[in-house]
């Protein structure tokens, strides 16, 4: 059973960082797509980063470049999302995504439609 398992979520102060983790398992996913996305309250589900497969390129959310960094560590088949600077508005459930597709375009990884599989969200409360 293929399963995407984020943690380090949690409540900060603004100004705090953070790094949340993403552990696959059922499969390996370093020569696929991976991505971060966030929902908060009230809203839809929006694109916050995304690495190539294998990490070669990584992409960002123009809202979010400088403070947030995506990383990946194929030998443990783990994705890593660091938030720094973090902001009240930065407050969502932040959920990993992974794509069953290797041929894919760097402009097509900010869309939901291309991941395939989906963890089940850290929660990440910023307070001011």
């Amino acid at each position: 059973q293929v399963q995407l398992v984020e943690s380090g979520g949690g409540s900060v102060q603004a100004g705090g960082s953070l790094t949340l983790s993403c552990a696959a398992s059922g499969r390996s996913f370093s020569n696929s797509p991976m991505g971060w996305f966030r929902q908060a309250p009230g809203k839809e589900r929006e694109f916050v980063a995304a690495s190539s497969r294998r990490g070669g390129t990584t992409y960002y959310a123009n809202s979010e470049k400088g403070r947030i960094l995506i990383s990946r560590d194929n030998a443990k088949d783990t994705l890593y999302l660091r938030i720094s600077s973090l902001k009240p508005e930065d407050t969502a459930v932040y959920y990993c995504s992974a794509s069953g597709r290797t041929a894919l375009l760097g402009t097509q990884l900010s869309s939901r439609t291309v991941y395939d599989y989906w963890g089940q969200g850290t929660q990440v409360t910023v307070s001011s």
